[in-house]
């Protein structure tokens, strides 16, 4: 099996959905962040704080390149991870991806509920969350459109419908 690469925007749901593809399917999970952490030994807000966006863009980079060659795995990207360097292109020859799209107000409702720090909406007031995610979406979205495939998530609000999603990939990919 190729590598199933799962992208979208921060809180569009891609670790959850993830999580319970690569537990239906039998094959270990890799969220990018935490594999970055893990391998860095620092949060990304540490490292973003260290070496700013443009060198975690790098690292982030590097350790796509690691995480994607493995085999019968499913990978969660960040929200930026398809929009530099030939990332989405890489991806895209290494693996099925898939593309978990939602409205910006479904993006911030999943943002408010969620409990990790994400470094690029600290210090933000609802109102510029809201502007920021319409801002990014709007840069973003023509990166995240180069996916093989598109599910859209705006429904997913319990365990049946991200079961519903993981049934959906399963029927895109014939599994």
């Amino acid at each position: 099996m190729k590598s199933i690469i799962i992208i979208g925007y921060m809180g569009a749901g891609k670790t959850t959905v993830g999580k319970a593809l690569a537990k239906d399917l039998g094959v270990m999970f890799y969220d990018l962040d935490w594999y970055i952490e893990s391998r860095m030994r620092k949060t990304v807000k540490q490292i973003f704080d260290e070496v700013g966006e443009e060198g975690f863009r790098k690292i982030e980079h590097n350790m796509l390149h690691e995480v994607a060659e493995f085999e019968n795995v499913v990978v969660s990207c960040g929200g930026g991870t398809p929009c530099f360097f030939d990332n989405m292109d890489y991806m895209n020859q290494l693996g099925e991806t898939f593309y978990l799209k939602a409205s910006p107000e479904t993006l911030h409702a999943h943002l408010k509920m969620g409990k990790g720090v994400r470094p690029l909406l600290l210090n933000k007031t609802p109102e510029e969350v809201d502007k920021f995610i319409h801002e990014q979406l709007k840069l973003r979205e023509p990166y995240y459109e180069k996916a093989k495939h598109i599910i859209d998530i705006n429904v997913m609000d319990n365990y049946d419908k991200i079961n519903a999603i993981v049934q959906q990939i399963r029927d895109l990919l014939n599994i």
